[in-house]
């Protein structure tokens, strides 16, 4: 097994806790993006990924994350298709009810994440990557 998908087995690891709070593992540099969704965006640095995660996660109620699978694509790209669960905090809806299958893409140089993509569509980030799911 590679580190790099060590390492995101190590991020998983706490995220499946619903530990949100350690970047460690991230570049001080990094670009943090979510595609679609209700609030797509790009934030950049440390800093920035923890607005744009805590932006995302004021969102929901008993949110939960669990990775189905990983994956290295590449040299310095590892997916994660993953499992989300929980309530909306405004609506009341439970994430079930909606499209609950997303995935996450992990660029990383040596042993940090450059870039961390959440796709909020599962199928659109195999789409986007040429996969089928």
């Amino acid at each position: 097994m590679s580190e790099n998908l060590d390492l995101v087995r190590s991020i998983y690891a706490d995220w499946e806790r619903g530990d949100f709070s350690s970047a460690d593992w991230a570049h001080r540099d990094i670009q943090f993006v979510i595609v679609g969704g209700p609030d797509p965006g790009i934030w950049t640095g440390v800093g920035g990924m923890a607005e744009g995660w805590f932006r995302f996660l004021e969102a929901w109620d008993d949110f939960h994350v669990e990775a189905d699978d990983q994956r290295e694509l590449d040299r310095t790209r590892v997916l994660a298709l993953i499992r989300r669960s929980g309530t909306g905090r405004s609506s009341g809806m439970a994430v079930a009810q909606m499209q609950s299958l997303a995935a996450d893409i992990f660029q990383i140089l040596d042993g940090k994440v450059m870039q961390l993509v959440h796709y909020w569509e599962r199928a659109r980030a195999l789409a986007d990557l040429g996969l089928e799911g």
